[in-house]
């Protein structure tokens, strides 16, 4: 297989590391809006380093705004929801649903790069809505009327982090094959940055501040892992199929809920694993 899948699994260890990140950020009470900015002002940073000492050609600066502009939105959006739906639901949850923004990068794929689904594939894409349908009974079982109400918010915080995350991807897409990797990077990563903020502003009056201190030290290693994590994607994309790196590099949420359970000890009911088995099924019939 060609170098695409080395790069794919480089950025599902890194991505994978990244976001069991969030768990922590939720778990310290941190300000997700703030750490989220910190993070990706530190890729910002590290991509605008790399991209003047290096010797790449400019992009068409039209072409790299208005996808920087997309996946800048898109992201910043997604990484707040999720992890806002952490405050409200377990790691073992949250991450498996999240990762069902594949099922949208591939029909995506499919109508617009005509990329083709097997029966095999399509199968997993309906298993996919069965890990929400699993998980979701999970979930109000676990407790009363309150239970429910209080999860029910995460579900919504799920389901824009969802619609976010692929939008992103999708744009990656276009951005790997349109553009230069480091430049895409430091300006999408700017403008992620001033729109975290607007909205760390926007929740300034309502939402606690969370600790100051945690949240900028995880942003900046948050940071770290993406810049590299998210290098290797592009560079698989440039010559790799959207619909397999997609689906590759989304199972970092199996690294994320393992860490959440040996240091948080997270408790894993039969209903989790079996959602987590089945989505880790959803995907391996996904891949091409």
């Amino acid at each position: 297989m060609g170098s695409w899948y080395l790069y794919s699994l480089i950025a599902l260890l890194l991505m994978g590391s990244q976001r069991f990140l969030y768990k922590v950020t939720a778990e310290k009470r941190c300000n997700s809006a703030l750490t989220t900015a910190l993070f990706m002002g530190t890729v910002t940073l590290l991509s605008a380093v790399s991209y003047f000492s290096g010797e790449t050609p400019p992009s068409d600066f039209r072409v790299l705004l208005l996808l920087s502009l997309i996946n800048s939105a898109s992201f910043a959006g997604a990484t707040i929801l999720h992890i806002e739906a952490l405050r409200h639901l377990p790691a073992s949850v949250t991450f498996p649903i999240n990762r069902l923004n594949l099922i949208l990068v591939i029909l995506a794929s499919v109508i617009y790069f005509g990329e083709q689904l097997s029966h095999w594939q399509w199968l997993g894409v309906l298993l996919g809505f069965g890990v929400v349908v699993i998980l979701g009974r999970d979930t109000a079982k676990s407790g009363g009327s309150s239970v429910v109400d209080y999860a029910r918010s995460g579900y919504w915080f799920l389901a824009g982090a969802i619609l976010c995350g692929a939008v992103s991807s999708f744009s990656c897409k276009f951005a790997a094959i349109h553009t230069g990797k480091t430049d895409f990077m430091a300006l999408s990563y700017l403008l992620a940055t001033l729109f975290s903020l607007l909205i760390n502003r926007t929740w300034k009056k309502s939402a606690d501040h969370g600790n100051i201190k945690a949240s900028v030290l995880i942003g900046l290693v948050m940071g770290v892992l993406n810049f590299f994590g998210f290098y290797a994607f592009l560079t698989a994309l440039e010559s790799g199929p959207l619909s397999s790196i997609a689906m590759i590099v989304g199972m970092h949420f199996v690294i994320a809920i393992v860490l959440s359970a040996l240091i948080y000890r997270e408790q894993l009911t039969h209903r989790r694993i079996g959602g987590i088995i089945l989505t880790l099924i959803a995907v391996w019939l996904l891949k091409r």
